[in-house]
């Protein structure tokens, strides 16, 4: 059994539920440590260290501008299988989320950072069913956050370039005269959602949902092994189908909360340039 229990269901494959050595899920099972990863290199002590959710978003950002500086490097009339793959990606995005929230006019400015905020967290969200890697990214919400603030900087920015500060103090209290006396509550209450809840909220709207799978995945797949044994073998094949089709849900959850977050990337920014009223 491993020294720190913590760590048994991660690094401890000797472990049965149904076995005569004292450990599996009635010992740990999978929780907050399965998201904790040990300095590749650097001190954790200090803070200053490499792991390998950094690793994963490194190698992340790579693939996804390799990705596209080969499809685009040298475009064609006729595209070749892989430039029109990565035609149809920024088409999608750029048609389906950019031009359908903002504009065409206005949103295609906008067009490249949105492009790369959806095959970004796509990838990060990816990771979580590559071998080997098995971690998706996101499920850090120090990551969301850092997206959710470059968004949330460039919408108020925006709002303010646009409309100045009286006409973006109105844009964000959503004040309106003629709500009379209860118009100081409303812009209390508009207020502190718009500058405090929605990039709290886009940030743990990703995070929360990566989380929540990557555990359910985990919970499944080491099910399946430490159920092997005995009476449990039968417990094992239900655990390894439902491993199944937690990794199809996710597929499918992946690049839906990527989705999410560009089209609420978009519907802020709309927001932001919206004429006032």
């Amino acid at each position: 059994m491993s020294a720190d229990p913590t760590q048994t269901l991660a690094f401890d494959t000797s472990c049965h539920l149904f076995g005569n050595d004292g450990c599996g899920f009635d010992t740990v099972a999978p929780g907050l440590h399965s998201f904790l990863f040990k300095p590749l290199f650097g001190d954790a002590d200090s803070n200053v260290y490499f792991n390998k959710t950094m690793l994963l978003a490194l190698l992340g950002s790579i693939i996804v501008i390799g990705f596209f500086w080969a499809a685009f490097a040298k475009p064609k009339v006729v595209p070749g299988k892989l430039q029109m793959v990565a035609e149809a990606g920024y088409d999608f995005v750029r048609r389906g989320v950019v031009y359908e929230t903002i504009g065409k006019k206005e949103g295609e400015k906008y067009v490249p950072l949105v492009v790369s905020l959806f095959f970004f967290i796509w990838m990060m969200n990816l990771w979580s069913i590559i071998p080997i890697a098995q971690f998706p990214v996101t499920a850090i919400i120090s990551y969301p956050a850092a997206l959710a603030a470059i968004v949330y900087i460039l919408w108020v920015s925006l709002t303010f370039k646009r409309h100045g500060f009286v006409g973006a103090f109105k844009n964000f209290t959503g004040y309106d005269k003629s709500l009379g006396a209860v118009l100081p509550l409303s812009m209390t209450i508009e207020l502190f959602s718009n500058l405090l809840v929605r990039p709290f909220t886009h940030a743990v709207r990703l995070f929360a949902n990566m989380f929540a799978g990557h555990t359910l995945l985990l919970l499944f797949t080491v099910a399946s092994w430490y159920m092997l044994n005995g009476v449990g073998i039968a417990y094992s094949g239900v655990s390894f189908v439902m491993v199944l089709v937690m990794t199809a849900f996710e597929l499918f959850i992946q690049a839906v909360q990527a989705y999410v977050f560009v089209l609420l990337t978009c519907s802020f920014i709309q927001g932001a340039l919206a004429e006032s009223h």
